[in-house]
C-alpha cells in the first residue's frame, strides 16, 4: 500500500470526538495527529484539553524545537518564565480572545492552564517528535505524581487568570 495524499477537516465532529476522549482521559487531555509517523520533519496536531489537565511548565532545549500553537477553540491561560522561574509575560489566548495564538523558539519555558473545558489547540512543532526529558521541566513545577502540589499550583494559575 502507498502513501496516497489525504484531506481530513478539523470540524466539530472531529474536535467533538477527541474532546470525548480526552474527558476520558485521566490526563484530561488527548492529541489527535495529523503527521501520519512522529519521525516526520514536522509534526501536527490537535491538542484537546478539558480544566484540571497538568501541563508542568517546560522547554524544548536538548533537542532544541520550536513550537507555534493556535486556540481553535476554548481558552488557556500561557506563563511565560525566565531561567530563575520569574514570570516574564502571561496572556490569556483563546478563540475570540485578543490574542488566539503563540510562537514559541526552542529553550523558552513556558506552561499553560486550560480555563475552559473542550479547548482545542492546533499545534505545529518541529519533528521528529521527542518526549519532554527531565531537563526541561522547570525546578520550580510540581511533579506530574504529586497530586496534591498539582492541583494546587493548577487553581493558583486558573485564579491567577480568571482575574485578570
Amino acid at each position: 500500500m502507498t502513501n496516497q495524499p489525504k484531506t481530513e477537516f478539523i470540524d466539530r465532529e472531529l474536535m467533538d470526538a477527541v474532546a470525548e476522549k480526552a474527558a476520558a482521559s485521566p490526563r484530561r487531555r488527548m492529541n489527535y495527529n495529523f503527521h501520519r509517523s512522529t519521525d516526520e520533519k514536522v509534526n501536527r496536531l490537535l491538542n484537546v484539553m478539558h480544566r484540571g489537565s497538568y501541563l508542568p511548565v517546560h522547554r524544548h532545549l536538548n533537542p532544541e524545537k520550536s513550537e507555534s500553537i493556535i486556540v481553535v477553540r476554548g481558552k488557556v491561560g500561557v506563563t511565560i518564565y525566565d531561567d530563575a522561574g520569574r514570570e516574564v509575560e502571561s496572556r490569556t489566548v483563546g478563540a475570540g480572545c485578543d490574542c488566539v495564538g503563540f510562537d514559541i523558539e526552542a529553550g523558552v519555558w513556558h506552561g499553560l492552564v486550560v480555563l475552559e473545558d473542550n479547548t482545542v489547540l492546533f499545534e505545529v512543532k518541529e519533528g521528529p517528535f521527542a518526549p519532554i526529558t527531565p531537563d526541561n521541566i522547570a525546578a520550580w513545577t510540581p511533579a506530574v505524581d504529586d497530586a496534591a502540589a498539582v492541583e494546587k499550583f493548577v487553581a493558583a494559575l486558573e485564579t491567577k487568570f480568571e482575574t485578570k
